[in-house]
């Protein structure tokens, strides 16, 4: 093997910037041991998907024009121009009057998501906010109980010579949700793309004048919806609902996961822990950790993003949901300081985002679709 005939194969390895990593210069080293083959290479790129495929990318490149049964060791490392590359570069448009979209999730049901984000939405209005919240889990739709406005139904709207749909509106938050046109029994049998197709009207054919934050309350797991919402929207961040619990722990790093995927690329914001501990009213200095101790805190280290605060498994929240008034309006008790805290570490990692990287916007993929922020 020739050290010529090795860069005429890298040559054909390409990067995200220039025609190939040679032509980049972005090859600083190239050595031959016999039937071994060690190139030092530097990715313009920080994440890990990144520097992966360009490891294969060269060792496939290595055995298929040079020596197919050579020993490649490729040692990859950040470039100095990463450190000046945009995380998220703009690629489009923001969505006319609204200025951040806050993606909620969480990797497993049953974790309180729908309830977190009710009560956030309440806060960040009690703030001072312009509030909007779309009920992405087209599934299982919980937003219209939760506000006590199941039977109220989105009116008409002319805006600029087309008709929209006028989001509800309670306790000062507009409202989109698939409960509004579906009756309070009726199941939602749709396979993916109709299920998409409904989350894009909600969030397109909606007037929503001007907002400060729109949330999206995504379903549990990873999928079609969720894909379809960084598809269709510039999503500002992400932030991730958990309990403390390993089950739930290692569905919530996965939510992480996809939305640090290259193809999708959008911020997490950081993790909260629901259900942290419970205390009982007679004895409401004591702490029972159900769940587990700590999980997502720990979880949040060990991923490096931001830790937005815990939130106590307590009866009333329950029934404040139930009841369709969330938590958040109460006065005199330790929850709304709760949500407070949480909403004020949430605005304060969306401050920072936008003040660290460019508005991003809908990027299209031909395996994946994946959107970005603002």
């Amino acid at each position: 093997m020739k050290k010529a005939d090795i860069q005429e194969a890298l040559s054909q390895v390409g990067n995200s910037t220039e025609a190939n990593i040679v032509a980049a210069d972005l090859v600083r080293n190239i050595q031959i041991f016999g039937d071994e083959v060690i190139v030092d290479v530097e990715s313009i790129s920080p994440t890990l998907q990144s520097k992966k495929k360009l490891e294969v990318d060269i060792m496939k490149a290595i055995h298929d024009r040079v020596n197919e049964k050579a020993k490649v060791v490729v040692n990859v490392s950040v470039s100095e121009r990463a450190k000046d590359t945009p995380a998220n570069p703009i690629k489009g448009a923001p969505i006319p009057g609204v200025q951040n979209i806050i993606a909620i999730a969480s990797g497993k049901g049953g974790v309180g998501k729908s309830t977190v984000t009710a009560n956030l939405a309440i806060t960040l209005h009690k703030m001072g906010f312009k509030v909007g919240l779309i009920d992405a889990d087209i599934y299982g739709p919980s937003a219209p109980l939760m506000f006590d406005v199941q039977h109220a139904k989105p009116m008409s709207v002319h805006v600029d010579g087309k008709n929209k749909m006028g989001p509800v509106e309670a306790y000062g938050v507009k409202i989109m949700s698939l409960g509004f046109f579906a009756q309070m029994d009726q199941a939602v049998v749709w396979r993916g793309a109709m299920a998409t197709k409904a989350l894009t009207q909600l969030i397109h054919d909606a007037h929503w004048g001007e907002l400060d934050f729109l949330l999206v309350d995504l379903p549990p797991g990873t999928g079609d919806i969720h894909l379809s919402m960084v598809q269709n929207v510039p999503v500002t961040g992400a932030v991730i609902v958990s309990t403390p619990q390993k089950v739930a722990l290692a569905d919530a790093r996965k939510g992480v996961a996809m939305f640090k995927m290259d193809q999708i690329s959008v911020p997490v914001l950081g993790l909260i822990e629901n259900m942290s501990y419970f205390s009982p009213p007679e004895l409401p200095e004591n702490k029972y950790y159900l769940f587990g101790k700590e999980g997502a805190q720990n979880l949040a280290k060990q991923l490096d993003i931001p830790f937005l605060g815990e939130l106590p498994l307590v009866q009333s929240i329950r029934e404040a949901g139930d009841v369709g008034r969330p938590a958040a309006l109460q006065e005199g008790t330790a929850i709304p300081l709760a949500f407070e805290e949480i909403t004020r570490n949430i605005v304060s990692e969306v401050a920072k985002r936008n003040e660290n990287l460019p508005p991003t916007e809908i990027v299209r993929i031909t395996t994946m679709a994946g959107c970005s922020t603002k």
